[in-house]
């Protein structure tokens, strides 16, 4: 892995700002040099593991600015497709269903500090 000495913060990477680089560490991404060799998709993933919630905007944002380019920048079929994407890393890292007194304490708004 890259000296995290010498690093770039996640939020060099083009679309993703200071926040980015809070949510990224959760996740265990702690520079934007780890961030390019996991990929999109995987960094993606981990974000889901650690508990932020899918939104499938940051996620192409993360893809358009991967590849340099602006979030807006995706359209069309190349758009599709990173949904598809998106819906398949979603399905994949779904939490299992809560059940018993999680369940019943989700229900009525008790949960666990962050």
């Amino acid at each position: 892995m890259a000296d995290q000495t010498k690093s770039e913060p996640v939020s060099s990477i083009r679309n993703l700002g200071e926040a980015s680089n809070a949510s990224f560490a959760r996740a265990g991404i702690h520079s934007a040099e780890q961030l390019r060799e996991l990929g999109p998709d995987e960094a993606y993933r981990m974000l889901i593991k650690s508990g932020t919630r899918p939104h499938f905007i940051g996620y192409y944002a993360l893809v358009m600015g991967l590849m340099g380019r602006t979030w807006n920048d995706c359209k069309g079929k190349e758009k599709d497709d990173l949904r598809k994407r998106f819906d398949k890393i979603k399905a994949e890292t779904a939490p299992a269903p809560l059940a018993g007194i999680e369940k019943i304490l989700n229900e009525i708004g008790v949960r666990a500090p962050d």
